[in-house]
């Protein structure tokens, strides 16, 4: 959504849940028979047949290891080496490769390099049984006895673990999660209930954000096994990713009650402390996470975003500072900056973030995180050439690691205008929860929505709270499991709702928020996606009030092309993703209208900046709240505000930002392209 990263969350839009990317088959065949030629100790049939194969496939990871425990096995060492710093510029984290060095350093005998090797291969990797007994070794052969009673109790512990699932382990911290679980489940298919197996699947599922899944399982672990910490932990990190923060302090508490200075518990107190946005107490936490721990990047990083959300800016800044201090190329502590809409850089940070993009060790997320900070320094700078050649490096760079697929959302819109029909809501008319308490404010990111939301929230009768997930937690549940993504359950699920189901859906989206709310009787629901469930929306919720937040599609889709989202929003970043994203939002807005009458109510953002106060007392009337000044002076009401817009809304409104996108013009004509008519439609 728009705010910031705190930690490990993640909320899967369910109109854009990833496909997972398996090996192909031919490849898989004949990488297992090169092993198995391995095994047969023919070691040059294997190593001719992975790199024949590597002809055509130069960066697939699996030959190049093939490749390197042959030319080890045959004694050519210095040929594996390069093979593995080959594969190292593509997989720097690939556990196996590092375990191979280490294997290859001890043939040459060189001890201290063979302990770093393997030491980074079991940090990356713990279920590793060959590093952990080469370690062994190697610690007794240096005399470090300590050590080596370490890696023999990793080694005994592998052993006493059914072999399939200390494989499966193994392939799951590798990133190889299809393989894994069909290992896992098929053992636990065999032998029934083992708790590391189940903990497995359930970190599958995790991985996968298969959540309500992991739920479960982790779950039935703790049943089985009350004082199992590392199964509870995963249980109270997936509560947390559930948005369940309730739930998930009780798990913490236990957690810090057994290991008050653990910093991956204390860090999980934290983040639902943000998540109930309590962020006094998540600073406090953050700042004795640092008493113990002052060079931890991350920990500054969430340490500034909570800052920043409670308007403490100059101490965000310094706590940005810091995280880029601990990390040079940390990309997210320069865009956090950035993100603050009012930094401006100084001509070494602009040095430094530029040769931190260039330098080839670079991970890509730092790497794009540092395009989008370096094309909001030089747009700031007015260099609109380099800022746009940044801008777009950064989105390809983003793209190019997003499954985002156009067509789900049209399939859903094309879905909900054949579902919803005037005829279907008369014929549930009066159903859902009677409440009016909620106001949703949607439509798309970047569009003036957390203005209006800071405008509503100045009244003494409603509280902001943040993009609430829990409608898409509805529908993903609506949906259910087995996606379908030609014909999906949702939104056709909706005809099989009953009254009394429609009912309970409102009620428990009420009780459900009720935990970001602290009195006041009306509240603010943020979620710009929620404008492809105004349906669902309608019918469990028939009394909310709803308001659909519009900007000038230049200005928006440019907007979002140089945002950088902490998590979701995966069509954001080109152009004709924005542009197809835009042109059915105005279609399916425009169905809400014809089956809807007078249901939502459009606010401009053009219209609010020319005329704020008309624009305050229309968007209050809709509302049913009589006018008050605060509203108007909205700039002036302290509250905490997690959106990219967190600084903005604590200004005066200002003109200079309507008409941005016109000095990158010559860049943008693809983009007026692609969005055809709605550059004129999206006033209808």
């Amino acid at each position: 959504m728009g705010g910031e990263r705190r930690g490990p969350l993640s909320d899967p839009d369910p109109m854009t849940l990833p496909a997972v990317l398996e090996p192909s088959p031919s490849v898989e065949q004949e990488l297992s028979r090169m092993r198995g030629l391995q095994k047969a100790g023919r070691h040059g049939e294997a190593l001719e047949a992975a790199q024949a194969r590597l002809e055509a496939l130069p960066e697939n990871r699996d030959l190049l290891l093939v490749a390197a425990v042959s030319q080890r096995h045959l004694l050519r060492l210095p040929e594996a080496l390069a093979t593995l710093d080959r594969l190292e510029q593509l997989q720097p984290r690939f556990s196996r490769l590092h375990q191979e060095r280490g294997l290859c350093r001890v043939a040459l005998k060189d001890a201290p390099a063979a302990l770093e090797a393997l030491l980074m291969a079991v940090n990356l990797n713990p279920a590793l049984p060959a590093a952990w007994s080469m370690l062994e070794g190697l610690y007794r052969l240096t005399g470090d006895a300590q050590n080596a009673a370490t890696a023999a109790e990793h080694v005994a512990t592998l052993k006493r673990l059914p072999g399939e699932v200390v494989a499966a382990t193994a392939l799951f911290h590798d990133g190889d999660l299809g393989p894994a679980e069909q290992v896992v489940r098929a053992y636990l298919l065999a032998h029934g209930d083992q708790l590391e197996a189940m903990r497995l699947l359930a970190r599958i599922g995790m991985a996968r954000d298969v959540l309500d899944d992991a739920e479960v399982l982790l779950a039935a672990v703790l049943e089985l096994a009350p004082d199992y910490q590392a199964a509870r932990h995963d249980y109270a990190q997936t509560l947390v990713q559930r948005h369940k923060y309730v739930e998930a302090r009780t798990q913490i508490t236990r957690l810090l009650e057994l290991e008050p200075a653990n910093l991956d518990y204390r860090s999980l107190a934290a983040t639902t402390a943000v998540g109930l946005a309590e962020q006094d107490a998540a600073i406090a936490l953050y700042r004795g996470m640092l008493a113990d721990r002052p060079d931890d990047p991350d920990v500054h990083l969430w340490l500034a975003h909570a800052l920043k959300t409670v308007g403490r800016t100059s101490e965000a800044v310094d706590a940005y500072r810091a995280a880029a201090a601990a990390r040079p190329d940390f990309g997210d502590a320069y865009w956090s900056l950035a993100n603050l809409k009012s930094y401006r850089f100084n001509d070494e940070e602009i040095a430094r973030m530029r040769a931190g993009e260039a330098a080839p060790a670079t991970a890509l997320a730092d790497r794009y995180h540092l395009c989008f900070a370096l094309g909001k320094a030089l747009e700031d700078r007015a260099e609109t050439t380099e800022s746009w050649r940044y801008y777009a490096q950064g989105n390809a760079l983003k793209r190019s690691e997003s499954r985002y697929r156009p067509e789900i959302i049209e399939t859903n819109t094309r879905k909900q205008i054949e579902v919803c029909t005037r005829e279907f809501f008369a014929r549930r008319a009066g159903w859902g929860a009677p409440d009016r308490d909620p106001i949703f404010i949607l439509g798309l990111p970047r569009s003036g929505s957390t203005l209006l939301e800071q405008i509503l929230a100045s009244h003494s009768q409603v509280e902001g709270t943040q993009e609430l997930a829990d409608i898409q937690r509805i529908v993903l549940e609506l949906q259910g499991r087995d996606l379908d993504l030609e014909d999906p359950r949702y939104p056709a699920v909706l005809a099989d709702l009953t009254e009394d189901a429609l009912r309970r859906l409102g009620d428990k989206y009420l009780a459900d928020t009720r935990v970001y709310r602290s009195g006041q009787p009306i509240f603010i629901d943020k979620m710009p996606n929620n404008f492809r469930h105004i349906g669902l929306i309608h019918l469990m919720l028939p009394n909310a009030t709803l308001i659909d937040a519009r900007r000038d599609p230049m200005s928006c889709c440019f907007s979002n092309l140089k945002q950088l989202f902490a998590q979701g929003q995966e069509f954001a970043y080109s152009i004709e993703d924005i542009s197809r994203y835009y042109r059915t939002y105005l279609e399916l807005m425009r169905h809400w209208d014809e089956v809807l009458p007078g249901r939502v109510l459009r606010v401009h953002h053009e219209d609010v900046v020319s005329d704020l106060e008309g624009s305050v007392r229309r968007m209050l009337d809709h509302c049913g709240l009589p006018f008050e000044p605060a509203c108007v002076d909205f700039h002036k009401t302290r509250r905490s505000v997690r959106t990219p817009s967190s600084e903005q809304v604590r200004q005066p409104i200002f003109r200079d930002g309507l008409d941005q996108w016109k000095a990158y013009a010559p860049w943008l004509g693809p983009l007026e392209v692609a969005l055809g008519d709605a550059v004129t439609r999206y006033k209808d």
